[in-house]
């Protein structure tokens, strides 16, 4: 076997490939709910021009859980517990663009020390430490799937009370704030959500990429419609593609969950991208054509 070959055989290796299947029924489960709720938070996050929050929290998330797998406790839950406060700082002291952004460049570099602390102190597998920050896929037990499908129902069921008012607040923040509308509150809220969003995330992508669920599908969708029905519906769609099929491809082969599912994730945004391009040249191009005379 050639080097190639090899590499080509660790990227890609289906042997007893359904047997391998019914270990990770959880992790599909959980990679679906993931899917939905880090496809419409991300909405929220592009409208909101948060994508370096989600980074800011990922790194709190990811010091939660390191800490948690060094005392042995809920590696969710301390992700969890990591992302609200995360989420809570940034969402009280980061009310400006100005301020927010500097308080997530104090946090990261935080939480990352943090993190990297934890992870050095803790003796156990190197495969759990290897994990939160590249993500895995059949480590998802019973009690994480019970964790994790909760909390997607509170972030669903936030997401839904808060929609309408939160799209007004994201779009005209001023004249939504002159109607009425709670945006000081709505801004505070959300950024909760999305740590939760983000803490559960981080289980299946990992730390370091969780931007590819809950960034990247929301960006796909907005290239090709800024509809308030296809928007969230597409980015959903492809939140789910991306990490079913990126659980689906790693399934196979020696190498971690992220790299599948980001190559899925930026296939997409590339397809879109293009997509919308092609779609802006043609309605210019019609613009610019010149009008029959009227008789």
């Amino acid at each position: 076997m050639t080097l190639a070959d090899g590499i080509w055989h660790q990227i890609f290796s289906f042997d007893n490939y359904g047997e391998l299947l019914a270990l990770v029924r959880n992790s599909l489960i959980a990679g679906a709910a993931l899917g939905l709720i880090g496809g419409l938070a991300g909405v929220f996050v592009i409208m909101r021009d948060l994508p370096f929050a989600v980074h800011g929290i990922s790194e709190l998330s990811f010091a939660g859980a390191s800490a948690a797998l060094l005392l042995e406790a809920n590696v969710v839950a301390g992700s969890i517990a990591g992302s609200l406060v995360a989420a809570g700082t940034i969402g009280v002291l980061g009310v400006r663009a100005r301020d927010r952004n500097s308080a997530i460049g104090i946090l990261m570099p935080f939480g990352l020390g943090l993190g990297v602390l934890f992870l050095a102190l803790y003796k156990g597998r190197a495969a759990n430490k290897f994990g939160l920050l590249t993500g895995q896929i059949v480590a998802v037990d019973t009690p994480q799937m019970t964790w994790l499908l909760g909390t997607s129902a509170v972030v669903l069921l936030a997401l839904a009370v808060m929609w309408r008012p939160l799209t007004f607040a994201s779009a005209d923040p001023d004249v939504a704030a002159a109607r009425g509308v709670p945006v000081r509150g709505l801004s505070l809220a959300f950024m909760i959500v999305l740590g939760l969003a983000v803490a559960l995330s981080v289980q299946v992508v990992g730390a370091l990429l969780v931007l590819t669920l809950v960034v990247t599908p929301a960006a796909a969708a907005a290239r090709i419609t800024a509809s308030p029905v296809l928007l969230p519906l597409l980015s959903v769609v492809f939140a789910v593609v991306s990490i079913e099929g990126g659980i689906l491809l790693a399934l196979g082969s020696s190498i971690p969950i992220s790299p599948y599912v980001t190559t899925i994730s930026f296939t997409l945004y590339a397809a879109c991208r293009l997509a919308g391009a092609h779609r802006t040249r043609r309605w210019g191009a019609r613009r610019a054509a010149p009008q029959p005379a009227s008789s």
